[in-house]
């Protein structure tokens, strides 16, 4: 064996213990994993990292930190989302889930009670290399890292599999393996967002959190999935779209576990 050749592998396999060693495996770097880039636009007190907007997300935070409460407000059209937002200087994700065209992004700083004035607005129009790109990266509501637990599932339960199969492994997983979190459910918060990591190490969450797990174990699998928020019937709920073939399959992780009763009707009022 050639000395290129006995370099070349020993390249291969330092990587991948390398990647072993820091709990990322091979599958997952394939994912979409947002980053900072050298493409920003700020005003006023609002910083916006527009690099990778045609991936179907932006990054935001404000010039330096502040002891006032902030609300990001993210419109295209006639659709409008608005986020909480981090008051320490760090960058968030916010994905561009309305698909392309142009959008404004606000920022509104808290003055007294519940009444906030607008601090920054900055217009973006960004082309997407895919109306799915949204779905298929880590954002504020589906939150995950290289490191989360669910990461390396996701590459265990995909293996060798795409599109129909891999979501197919992943709904069985959902179904097999978590439990209702009703502690959890009777003690919500408003404004409380869905905790991936710690809903599954216990393998239990209320409805966002399984929904938010189902994404996260979908989209490093590169297989785009929809977090959408609205209404079961009556009662308030989250559940999941996920993209095979350019179609969207409906599925609902907490109904899938009977932890409620069959909804008839779903009424989508924003999605991540």
């Amino acid at each position: 064996m050639s000395v290129p050749k006995l370099i070349g592998r020993a390249a291969v396999l330092t990587g991948l213990l390398l990647m072993l060693w820091v709990g990322v495996s091979a599958n997952s770097q394939d994912a979409v994993w947002p980053e900072r880039g050298k493409s920003s636009k700020s005003n006023g007190k609002l910083v916006l990292d527009v690099t990778h907007m045609e991936d179907g997300y932006v990054m935001a935070g404000v010039k330096k930190q502040s002891k006032k409460r902030l609300k990001l407000r993210i419109t295209k059209g006639k659709e409008t989302l608005t986020y909480d937002l981090n008051n320490k200087g760090e960058m968030e994700v916010f994905p561009l889930q309305m698909g392309s065209g142009k959008y404004s992004v606000s920022l509104f700083e808290n003055v007294s009670g519940k009444k906030y004035s607008q601090a920054g607005k900055i217009s973006i129009s960004p082309k997407l290399t895919s109306e799915d790109a949204a779905f298929l990266a880590p954002n504020q509501y589906v939150n995950y890292t290289r490191l989360s637990a669910a990461v390396a599932k996701s590459d265990e339960l995909c293996a060798g599999k795409s599109g129909q199969d891999a979501a197919q492994a992943v709904v069985n997983f959902m179904k097999s393996s978590f439990m209702y979190d009703y502690i959890r459910a009777a003690t919500v918060t408003a404004g409380m967002l869905p905790d991936i990591d710690g809903s599954f190490e216990k393998r239990m969450g209320i409805c966002q959190d399984l929904s938010a797990i189902t994404c996260c174990l979908m989209r490093v699998a590169g297989v785009p999935c929809k977090m959408a928020i609205g209404y079961a019937d009556k009662q308030y709920h989250a559940w999941t779209l996920i993209v095979v073939d350019g179609k969207e399959k409906f599925f609902d992780p907490t109904a899938a576990i009977s932890a409620i009763a069959k909804p008839r009707t779903y009424t989508i009022e924003r999605m991540y």
